[in-house]
């Protein structure tokens, strides 16, 4: 085989990224590992980016668990009591986004730094999001190839709060350049084709030799009803949004399949019964014991899959000053 190059694809999810951090931190425990130091490139969607942002500038899993533990209720406060005061909210709710964006930009300064750039992880990382203003992707990328000469100096806050603008959840992220952009889960999801992709194209690495880590952040046993056979607007309005971002991920992962050579890829994704959990509400502690089942059931083969490869020191390519500067 040739040199082998191996990928952790982080899944988007809202507050159950606590799921896939928990995982993260029970296999670091259970194998005695540092979870990065055996991938050369992190891929992460909205919470899979805040992951991934934390995991490439030092956090461990850990501490990763704690933050959504501890900011969790304050990103996603509950809605107010009182009539009149919950009229107000969903009023609010039907013209504007859900969340205040305040208090998601407060938790990601504190939990990775207003000043730290985004170029200082010590991991390649991809972060989707996506503009909507020229209807186009938009991936943050780490500083790992020549003609990257950009995105190494935006604060790595600005990086989480693009990739986790969900819509209807937290207004359009502004902060870069003015670009409108909005949560990366609107065409990727599961980021594991654009790692993938950019293990291939920019890094020059063979399909043969790339593993990929992939972990979803639950995914739930739907029945569709069968008022969708002949539905309209009324019946597929709740509907639409979940079944597309479902179907992304899904044919990501049969993709996948059929792309990577059998024992190179694992993906992690529990199936959960319908309204267990949801993007901005969760039990912590039911959401960690299927963190904690999961880990314990994959860990015989991430170990065997991963756990014999330590990844090479990722030295950032930072664009050569101009002569005379």
């Amino acid at each position: 085989m040739a040199d082998r190059f191996q990928i952790l694809s982080l899944d988007g999810g809202g507050i159950k990224g606590l799921f896939s951090a928990a995982i993260l931190a029970h296999l670091e425990d259970d194998l005695g590992i540092t979870i990065t130091d055996h991938f050369d490139l992190i891929a992460g969607t909205s919470t899979g980016g805040i992951i991934a942002l934390a995991l490439g500038l030092g956090l461990s899993p850990e501490q990763i668990v704690d933050f959504y533990l501890e900011q969790g209720s304050s990103i996603f406060p509950e809605p107010p009591r009182g009539r009149f005061k919950r009229w107000r909210y969903f009023y609010n709710f039907i013209h504007h986004s859900k969340y205040c964006h305040e208090p998601l930009e407060k938790a990601l300064k504190d939990c990775i730094g207003e000043d730290t750039l985004f170029g200082k992880s010590k991991k390649r990382l991809v972060i989707p999001a996506y503009n909507i203003e020229d209807d186009d992707i938009n991936l943050f990328r780490t500083p790992h190839c020549e003609h990257l000469r950009r995105d190494w100096k935006v604060p790595a806050w600005q990086v989480a709060r693009a990739t986790s603008a969900a819509p209807t959840f937290f207004p359009v992220f502004k902060g870069i350049n003015h670009k409108r952009l909005i949560d990366g889960g609107v065409w990727a999801n599961n980021p594991t084709l654009i790692a993938i992709n950019e293990a291939r194209k920019f890094l020059n690495h063979p399909l043969e030799s790339i593993r990929v880590f992939s972990l979803g952040t639950t995914s739930e046993v739907k029945n569709r009803p069968e008022s969708l056979d002949n539905g309209g607007l009324w019946e597929w309005k709740q509907t639409a949004v979940d079944v597309i971002m479902t179907a992304q991920s899904v044919g990501t992962h049969k993709q996948v399949s059929l792309l990577l050579d059998e024992g190179n890829y694992l993906r992690v994704d529990t199936a959960v019964a319908e309204g267990l959990f949801g993007l901005d509400k969760l039990s912590p502690e039911r959401l960690q014991a299927k963190a904690d089942n999961a880990s314990r059931h994959c860990a015989p083969a991430f170990k065997k899959m991963f756990c014999d490869y330590v990844a090479p020191e990722y030295i950032p390519i930072y664009p050569q000053a101009k002569e005379g500067n």
